[in-house]
């Protein structure tokens, strides 16, 4: 059965990419501008996950953590302070163990599911700053490639234990035996292995990109993580679905 629960995988989604906007801006290179947008797109996300418990299924601890995170990111909106950037993802962190916990059949697949949760949480923040870092560029032309550059690193690290967790029982290979049915003959089992593979291919392209010295390696890595998003996307969310 194909099944995924959009409240969870939004509040993972915008407390990921707050918890990776405390990375890229821990140094104090960039500037106020980029913290404004993430702070500003990923409170959007948030808010529509709470807003998706609340109408769907609604779970008090995840949909007020979710709530919560909205609110902080507003409130911090245009504070400099970036170790303030840690108190979003820490609360949506709670919310999330409470959406895992929640989510899970029995008690011995408690810590696969918080695994897969919480590494899915960081995958995904990784890969969607490293794109949004990667438009920064045109604003802020003189900004150090060596940032992007280690976002693009930390995504490489992360990626084999997203790819580990949904292999763990039950798991990946038991939809590409045919043990589990995923509904379509097993393609979308192979589908996610295409999906992990081509995002691995894109990410050591984008690295290599990215050693270039010519300014256009930046936006033609930035291409590459537009791919890569896509790919890196199906990777967590097509095996979530269908091992829900």
């Amino acid at each position: 059965m194909i099944k995924l629960d959009a409240a969870t995988v939004l509040l993972q989604w915008a407390t990921g990419g707050l918890l990776f906007l405390w990375f890229t801006t821990r140094k104090h290179e960039m500037s106020a501008g980029y913290s404004w947008l993430i702070r500003t797109s990923f409170l959007v996300l948030a808010a529509g996950g709470a807003a998706a418990g609340i109408a769907t299924d609604f779970l008090p601890i995840r949909d007020i953590c979710a709530i919560a995170v909205a609110v902080v990111s507003l409130l911090t909106i245009r504070r400099k302070n970036v170790h303030l950037d840690l108190v979003a993802p820490a609360i949506g962190v709670i919310g999330l163990i409470a959406a895992a916990v929640h989510a899970t059949d029995g008690a011995s697949n408690i810590t696969v599911n918080l695994l897969r949760v919480l590494v899915g949480t960081v995958f995904l923040g990784a890969v969607s700053d490293a794109m949004l870092l990667g438009h920064w560029y045109l604003v802020q032309p003189g900004l150090p490639r060596s940032i992007l550059s280690e976002l693009v690193t930390a995504l490489r690290w992360v990626l084999p234990l997203e790819v580990a967790v949904m292999l763990l029982p039950t798991g990946m290979f038991s939809v590409l035996s045919g043990a589990v049915d995923d509904g379509w003959n097993g393609t979308l089992g192979w589908f996610w292995v295409a999906c992990a593979v081509t995002t691995a291919v894109l990410i050591e392209v984008t690295r290599a990109a990215l050693r270039e010295r010519s300014y256009s390696a930046v936006m033609a890595a930035t291409g590459l993580l537009y791919l890569a998003i896509l790919t890196a996307f199906g990777t967590d969310l097509v095996s979530r679905a269908i091992l829900a």
